[in-house]
């Protein structure tokens, strides 16, 4: 059986997307739409956030209670959902930015420096 250590590890990698909204909603509440444009600005183009990913975890979040949902106008007059991140989000994205770092030391280390060629 697992212990509670592999278990975060694990939801770490698979919850990736998860700590990449609540860092967005950090900065204010936001539509689905401006969430995914957000993360792909933020990383220069590398991360696009499919809708098919991205509003399950937008779910799968307010079930946790980490973010909030409310009906609002967008800026082009389209009826959206703006999500809001919680205390409890707050809360969990320190958790999950700390249990990240850790994990991105850990494998830097396993990459370790690059020997040159030649």
């Amino acid at each position: 059986m697992p212990t509670q250590d592999e278990r975060d590890r694990i939801a770490l990698l698979q919850g990736t997307l998860d700590l990449l909204i609540l860092r967005t909603l950090l900065f204010g509440a936001q539509h689905g739409q401006g969430i995914a444009r957000s993360i792909q600005l933020q990383s220069h183009d590398e991360l696009m956030v499919d809708h098919g990913s991205l509003y399950p975890a937008l779910q799968r979040l307010e079930k946790q209670g980490w973010i909030s949902a409310e009906w609002g106008t967008s800026s082009n007059n389209r009826k959206a959902r703006f999500y809001k991140l919680t205390k409890a989000g707050r809360k969990q994205l320190a958790h999950e930015t700390g249990q990240w770092q850790r994990l991105a030391t850990a494998i830097g280390r396993v990459l370790g420096p690059q020997e040159s060629e030649g």
